[in-house]
């Protein structure tokens, strides 16, 4: 990967593995610092990442660090991190709020899935490349992460099944 090829892959694709990384962690400063260790990364292997396939590359970066500050998070001590897990139900009216608070609920694939293929545009195979895992597992993610959202809009009185009827 050429100079120009990396920088024109920065301009290109920056935004949407920012957008990626936001709406996995919800916490703009960790979101920066993942997108520019990714970019950094891309930049430290240039010589080996195909300009073709760096979309793909900076995207699995992306993704293996929201899985490792995921951890992170999960392995602080309780109630260093209670405040933020904490659940607090209520009543929305507002339909993409109920969907972003379920999608926050989501497991870290399961989510990360759902966001690759959903507000990214990802086909299956390129996010099985992308997470690393088998295209078998990531239509079941999907499926499973689908379904879930769904009982959550169900619950929120905001989907029906008979929504689907009339489409």
């Amino acid at each position: 990967m050429t100079t120009a090829e990396y920088n024109e892959c920065v301009t290109l694709y920056a935004d949407g593995v920012y957008r990626f990384v936001l709406k996995n962690l919800r916490d703009t400063d960790d979101s920066k610092d993942i997108v520019q260790e990714a970019f950094a990364r891309l930049w430290e292997r240039r010589k080996d990442v195909d300009g073709s396939k760096a979309k793909s590359y900076i995207f699995t970066a992306a993704y293996h660090l929201i899985v490792d500050k995921s951890r992170k998070i999960h392995e602080t001590p309780l109630m260093e991190s209670h405040d933020a897990f904490q659940t607090v139900f209520r009543q929305y009216s507002d339909t993409k709020e109920v969907l972003e608070a379920a999608v926050a609920k989501l497991p870290t694939d399961q989510r990360s899935v759902i966001m690759l293929r959903d507000y990214e545009g990802y086909s299956y195979d390129e996010i099985a490349e992308i997470t690393g895992m088998t295209l078998s597992q990531v239509k079941v993610y999907i499926f499973r992460g689908r379904t879930f959202l769904r009982r959550q809009l169900e619950n929120q009185g905001i989907y029906s099944a008979n929504m689907e009827d009339a489409v």
